[in-house]
């Protein structure tokens, strides 16, 4: 951080009560008023230097003390203060953190060269020029400060010039950064010789939304940085300035929502996303859907919500299970998992897809996102079924989201009902059909039809429906035997007549199997068929 020294007397200023007032001989003939402070300060110090105070002080007698308000000064009395030191002579510190205010106030004061040579302002531009625009993260805090003399700082050419000055430094070709930087990234060491392409994005992080837009919108601009950069330092922004929603407690949203989130949050969000570059990978599906958690978080409007489901969508194949874990944020939902704000993305997906024809689809990009797709989902229903407040209904509405299309087998569904089941013992007969409609028999491995016939949770309809493809396939893996002594192994709650179950072994179309003392409906080979040609016409 550079500095510059200005005078040499010591400081004279004291206080009293809310009076400052300078250590001198003379009398005071010159009070100043700035808000609720009183300076008591000497014409003949200040005037030389000040074309303003020259001024208001022309029309009063010289010899007459004389009260002077200067509440609209920028910067207020601080800067004031700087000024004055100025002119006394006492020695004052300039740097990034105290140079807008003083700047501003010195022109608002007209210290400048037409009343002395060598004045304030002369001096503070030079600094400007030599020091601050030259440094990097002196350019960057000079830029924060202006947010509280915007206006000013906009006329006088301070903001256009820093940011300017940064801009010309992002662009610059990595190996020819020489200044200091932040950059605290796991694994990163700042003797490592080469400098990450992304040295930038954590400084700029700093400012306030405006600003940032400002220098993100000139970088993009010039065209020379990949969009993947400017993805990476919106995703810094973001974690630097909006809540993490995967450690808010569902629980406790409805109070902490209400009283926490503020227009602000809203306003950078928004600006974000009108910031994110429309080429595809220039930001991971990760931080899209962490985007869309924290909008439906903050309340974001409709508009917003539908502009980042519709950018998910467009890459939620790269996406991996743990970037879907985000919380539900609604007030009736005591469950934690977002089922819904994925099902909307899955659908927006499905909208493009279903563009294609049917026939071009299996070998395209889309075809094969779209398998990726339902690994994905069935992996993340088997983490979404451990929940023990998630309502049946929303796993059935992901399951059932994508078409068959989308599954070449259908064992890691299983898995997932598997794992619900269990988690759920005291589901209905009717939620646990429910559950396993979405599950086609003939897609299941021989393993795994072997152990969903062992499967005491699964419905007996469906364990019927196991069997039966089973027995059809032939399959090595499983003695058709055993799978009938498993079935009539379930004791008094799936009791089943040996010999209509023999029948369908041996394919009677007309024969069926019975079930007595549960009030189960009997299922037919039949009816098993119905089945699968229902499940190939979904």
């Amino acid at each position: 951080m550079k500095f510059m020294k200005l005078g040499t007397q010591p400081d004279t200023f004291y206080t009293e009560e809310a009076t400052r007032s300078v250590i001198s001989d003379e009398p005071s003939d010159l009070v100043v008023q700035i808000n609720n402070v009183s300076y008591l300060l000497h014409k003949f110090s200040l005037l030389p230097k000040c074309g303003l105070l020259q001024r208001l002080c022309s029309d009063f007698d010289e010899s007459s003390n004389e009260t002077i308000e200067l509440h609209d000064i920028p910067g207020g009395e601080e800067a004031f203060e700087l000024c004055a030191k100025y002119c006394y002579g006492i020695t004052i510190n300039l740097s990034a953190h105290n140079f807008v205010p003083a700047f501003c106030a010195a022109k608002f004061l007209r210290m400048t060269e037409a009343f002395e040579k060598g004045n304030l302002v002369l001096k503070l531009e030079s600094f400007l020029h030599s020091c601050i625009l030259e440094g990097w993260k002196d350019s960057i805090v000079t830029l924060q400060t202006t947010s509280k003399l915007t206006e000013w700082s906009e006329n006088l050419g301070i903001i256009r010039k820093c940011i300017d000055s940064i801009v010309e430094k992002i662009l610059i070709d990595p190996a020819k950064v020489s200044w200091s930087y932040t950059y605290t990234r796991t694994g990163y060491k700042k003797s490592q010789k080469s400098i990450p392409k992304d040295w930038w994005t954590e400084d700029i992080s700093d400012l306030d939304i405006d600003l940032f837009r400002c220098i993100i919108t000139a970088i993009r601009s010039t065209y020379i940085l990949p969009p993947q950069l400017i993805g990476e330092a919106l995703h810094v922004y973001a974690c630097r300035w909006l809540p993490d929603t995967t450690r808010i407690i569902p629980s406790e949203n409805s109070v902490s929502q209400a009283e926490g989130v503020t227009e602000k949050n809203r306003r950078i969000l928004e600006s974000i996303v009108s910031m994110i570059p429309a080429d595809r990978g220039s930001v991971s599906v990760g931080f899209l859907l962490r985007l869309l958690s924290i909008a439906n978080y903050i309340g974001a409007s409709p508009v917003l919500k539908t502009e980042l489901i519709k950018k998910c969508s467009l890459q939620i194949e790269d996406a991996t299970p743990s970037d879907l874990v985000f919380p539900s944020h609604s007030s009736a939902s005591q469950h934690f998992y977002d089922v819904d704000l994925l099902v909307l993305v899955i659908e927006s997906f499905l909208i493009l897809w279903r563009r294609q024809p049917p026939e071009s689809v299996e070998n395209t990009r889309l075809g094969r996102a779209i398998r990726k797709i339902g690994r994905l989902i069935d992996t993340y229903l088997q983490a979404v079924a451990r929940d023990k407040n998630m309502p049946v209904r929303k796993v059935v509405s992901l399951a059932e989201a994508l078409p068959d299309i989308s599954r070449k087998d259908h064992d890691d569904l299983y898995k997932a009902i598997n794992i619900y089941l269990k988690e759920h013992p005291d589901l209905s007969k009717e939620d646990k059909k429910r559950l396993c409609r979405s599950l086609d028999c003939q897609k299941l491995s021989p393993e795994v039809r072997a152990h969903a016939v062992k499967n005491e949770r699964l419905p007996l309809r469906t364990v019927v429906q196991v069997l039966y493809f089973e027995q059809e396939k032939g399959s090595r893996a499983t003695d058709p035997r055993m799978l009938t002594h498993e079935l009539l192994s379930r004791g008094k709650q799936m009791q089943i007549i040996r010999d209509d179950l023999n029948k369908l072994r041996l394919g009677g179309d007309e024969q069926s199997v019975r079930t007595v003392g549960m009030g189960r409906t009997p299922i037919s080979e039949s009816s098993a068929r119905d089945y699968q040609k229902k499940k190939e016409t979904r």
